[in-house]
């Protein structure tokens, strides 16, 4: 095992091992798997999931036209068109500082337990146990809240579609609109279930798909504009601000629009949580994450500012009947067949960003649960043997996703899920970095990707922005609020915070020491070293 002596003499848990750069897949799957059992953990999972697999699943997660569509009213209400170029542009410029973050500590800890390990082995010993417990929760709540929001936006692009479809004749409320996205929830849980070389292809078609419909989106949009005489002028279409929140401010209410982008933005953890299903996957998740987000970001501006040049007017999208703005858009520019053409695609987007983020949340839920961090663990931990990955936490998380989707009869079901999601996620994103700049900063032994002397104005940009955004969306999209527009993210947030320090208060600050080693004898030669009882573990389960 590799170690390094931090400052004070202690050893540090976090280790690396030698990945070959060349050579045949045994040996690759051996120095992952030794790396694994370095970490603590045996290897439980096949590694299906190749570099261009992994790269296409966390792109494939953020899903960007579908995002796009589906969050395409916040900025048309807080900004107008400057809200969707530069609400866009600008927190996708600070994101990326987070993704490189998390990157280097994907790079070093290559594990499903992704970050909520990396706060227990970063964080000092003392608290290293509820370092874990507040970031695992956080981390899953942001991933079911996800799942949830991503499969509600699916049903009401259905819905979308049945409406200009039947000329209007067709207008489904909340209730039939909750029933399709039980639906699809129940689909996700079987298509999640399968074997993770059936996963690793199928993220090769979604990615097709994903990116081919974005072009096409981009290209319909700026032509047809320009063709039917709708299209604005350059000045109008990246200056022209329109506040229509109700908040006085125009500065604030242009800050609203950035939950668009950070709910867009999200997921690119899945690179780390599919680790170990990954080759080589201390290289490949580091790719993947920065790649993902990257490709995404460029994208989803290129096609915000398509629809901001074909937007000839906020306020008569804002007033459509239509359930996602988006669809009115395009209605607008392609007409009746032209915008269900598209619109089809768009929802088999959606309908696939859904099931890669419900085998992202399996994957938490499972390693929280391998850790007994979960009500219930030796069930949500149990391995399916005949598709070698984890049935029961698929179906933990649908049924989750399905409760969280009965804020789906408020009318900020969007805003109050997408902002749930985001600040369980970001939370959960930015604990292990800020433990990486204080804490952790002699931890951690770099893996293939490292960033260097850069690691700490990065880590302090990305702690800084996570903690303005978490405060940003904890308030309502509009200055008026009532039992039915308020904005229930804080609900969601403060439920699970209330839950889990309960729970911590209790009984697990008594039980829960943060991750458990699983390897025995046979697992592994290697021992790891755990710095709370200065004892090693890894000769026999713990």
């Amino acid at each position: 095992m590799s170690e390094k002596n931090s400052k004070d003499g202690t050893h540090n848990v976090v280790s690396a091992v030698e990945v070959p750069s060349h050579g045949d897949l045994d040996a690759l799957h051996d120095a992952d798997n030794q790396l694994l059992a370095e970490l603590g953990y045996k290897a439980e999972f096949r590694r299906e999931f190749s570099t261009i697999e992994t790269v296409a699943f966390a792109f494939s997660i953020m899903g960007v036209v579908a995002s796009v569509s589906s969050t395409f009213s916040f900025p048309l209400v807080s900004g107008g068109h400057v809200g969707m170029i530069f609400g866009w542009l600008i927190p996708c410029l600070f994101v990326m500082p987070i993704a490189a973050s998390m990157a280097e500590l994907a790079s070093s800890m290559p594990t499903s337990a992704g970050l909520y390990y990396f706060s227990a082995k970063l964080a000092p010993p003392k608290y290293s146990a509820i370092a874990s417990w507040i970031t695992g929760w956080a981390n899953v709540t942001g991933q079911v809240t996800l799942v949830c929001s991503i499969d509600f936006t699916c049903a009401q692009m259905i819905t979308t579609a049945l409406a200009v479809g039947s000329d209007g004749s067709i207008n489904l409320g909340a209730g039939p609109t909750f029933g399709i996205l039980l639906a699809i929830l129940f689909t996700h849980g079987i298509v999640c279930s399968a074997a993770t070389n059936v996963l690793a292809r199928l993220n090769l078609f979604y990615v097709v798909v994903n990116v081919g419909t974005t072009i096409a989106a981009i290209i319909a949009l700026l032509v047809c504009s320009k063709n039917n005489g709708t299209r604005v002028s350059t000045k109008d279409a990246w200056t022209l601000f329109e506040n229509n929140t109700g908040w006085a401010n125009n500065g604030w209410a242009f800050l609203l629009a950035f939950t668009a982008p950070m709910w867009t933005l999200t997921g690119y953890d899945s690179a780390a949580h599919i680790a170990e299903e990954t080759t080589n996957a201390a290289k490949a998740a580091p790719l993947a994450i920065l790649t993902g987000v990257g490709f995404t970001a460029s994208l989803g501006w290129l096609l915000l500012i398509a629809a901001s040049y074909a937007t000839a007017s906020v306020s008569d999208i804002l007033g459509s009947d239509l359930p996602l703005p988006m669809g009115q858009l395009f209605f607008n520019i392609l007409g009746k067949h032209g915008m269900l053409a598209i619109w089809s695609f768009i929802i088999v987007v959606q309908y696939v960003t859904g099931a890669a983020q419900g085998v992202d949340a399996s994957r938490v839920v499972f390693a929280f649960a391998r850790d007994n961090a979960l009500p219930g663990s030796r069930w949500w931990k149990k391995m399916n043997h005949f598709t070698q990955t984890p049935v029961n936490a698929v179906w933990l998380v649908m049924v989750l996703a399905g409760i969280c989707g009965l804020l789906g009869f408020s009318e900020t079901a969007l805003s109050s899920l997408a902002g749930a999601s985001v600040i369980g996620l970001y939370t959960s994103y930015a604990t292990p970095i800020f433990l990486r700049i204080t804490s952790g900063r002699n931890k951690m032994v770099p893996g293939p990707f490292s960033l260097g002397k850069w690691y700490m104005p990065i880590g302090i940009i990305s702690v800084v922005w996570v903690t303005f955004i978490i405060i940003l969306l904890l308030f309502p999209p509009v200055s008026t609020v009532d039992p039915e527009s308020m904005n229930y993210a804080v609900v969601i947030v403060m439920a699970v915070f209330i839950f889990a320090s309960i729970s911590w208060i209790v009984s697990a600050r008594k039980w829960f020491h943060g991750p458990i080693s699983n390897v025995g004898k046979d697992d592994s030669l290697h021992t790891t070293y755990d710095e709370k009882t200065n004892t090693q573990i890894g000769e026999s389960d713990s």
